[in-house]
């Protein structure tokens, strides 16, 4: 094998690899935000029927504490013993779990 050829197959390598590893970092890996509230929803309805929720489709950066990430945030409303029950969440964009949930 001559030099000029291992040089351009080089070349041509290392090239596809940085242009590999841009489109992979440009890659969004977050889950759907539908079948995060879908999952939601099925954990909520073991406890009885929901009445509503909503989610909000991009994702927001979330801290609490010394820890930050980027969370869909939503909501779940359901009537439980006669009384209306409206809980807001965080859940995790990547992995869709819950960080944070408080009733309101």
């Amino acid at each position: 094998m001559k030099l000029k050829d291992y040089m351009m197959g080089l070349g041509t390598g290392i090239v596809i690899g940085v242009i590999a590893s841009q489109a992979t970092n440009k890659m969004d890996f977050n889950r759907s935000a539908e079948l995060v509230l879908n999952e939601i929803k099925n954990s909520f309805k073991k406890e009885g029927p929901i009445d509503g929720s909503w989610i909000y489709m991009s994702p927001e950066k979330f801290q609490k504490a010394a820890i930050s990430m980027n969370v869909y945030k939503g909501g779940i409303s359901r009537v439980k013993n006669g009384e209306l029950e409206q809980y807001e969440f965080a859940a995790d964009a990547k992995t869709g779990s819950v960080v944070d949930l408080v009733k309101i």
